[in-house]
């Protein structure tokens, strides 16, 4: 038995990515993929970026299905993608089907989720849907305080992004207290 796994560990060490491989993520060409989106859409290369993340898409949905985390992220990338470049039509069913993906897999409380309702609450925002948006930016803060802790740099993002739509809603008076706090959480992680 020993000598049959040891054949097995060998096998897969020479064959490189095989199935096996596949449990755990949607593979080293996926991975690989990835990182040359994140690359890309640093120097601005939107075009270009949305190329290869619907390739990396299209890896993960293979390697391992429609409903795997590597299959959110993916798509989660191509969504910001398009938001970058304004294409909110575009990014929109892209969140929500990463969002979905994330919420089933990972659980409703998930700070996987809090991000994926942040990204879709953006595009609202930027479209001026602050009705919209506004219930999304919530969920992700009570997500992130509960999961990560009231004093977590996520939580300060969350604050921050709330902030941000209060005051594009003539809240300044709620917006200035979430930024204090966003600002007293940032300076303890210093």
């Amino acid at each position: 038995m020993r000598l049959f796994l040891k054949s097995v560990i060998v096998m897969v060490i020479f064959l490189g990515t095989t199935p096996f491989a596949f449990g755990q993520g949607a593979g080293i060409e996926w991975e690989t993929l990835n990182d040359e989106v994140k690359e890309l859409s640093r120097a601005g290369n939107y075009d270009r970026g949305i190329i290869v993340a619907k390739k990396a898409l299209e890896v993960a949905e293979k390697n391992v299905g429609p409903n795997h985390p590597d299959v959110a992220s993916s798509l989660n990338n191509l969504a910001s993608l398009y938001s970058n470049q304004g294409q909110y039509e575009q990014a929109e069913p892209l969140y929500k089907r990463s969002l979905a993906i994330r919420e089933k897999v990972l659980g409703p409380d998930h700070p996987d989720v809090a991000l994926g309702l942040n990204n879709l609450a953006s595009i609202y925002q930027k479209q001026s849907q602050y009705e919209q948006a506004e219930p999304l930016y919530n969920r992700a803060l009570a997500i992130r305080e509960k999961a990560l802790g009231p004093d977590h740099p996520a939580v300060a993002n969350s604050l921050s992004n709330l902030a941000e739509l209060y005051k594009a809603t003539g809240r300044d008076e709620e917006a200035n207290k979430l930024e204090l706090r966003a600002a007293n959480i940032r300076a303890i992680k210093r």
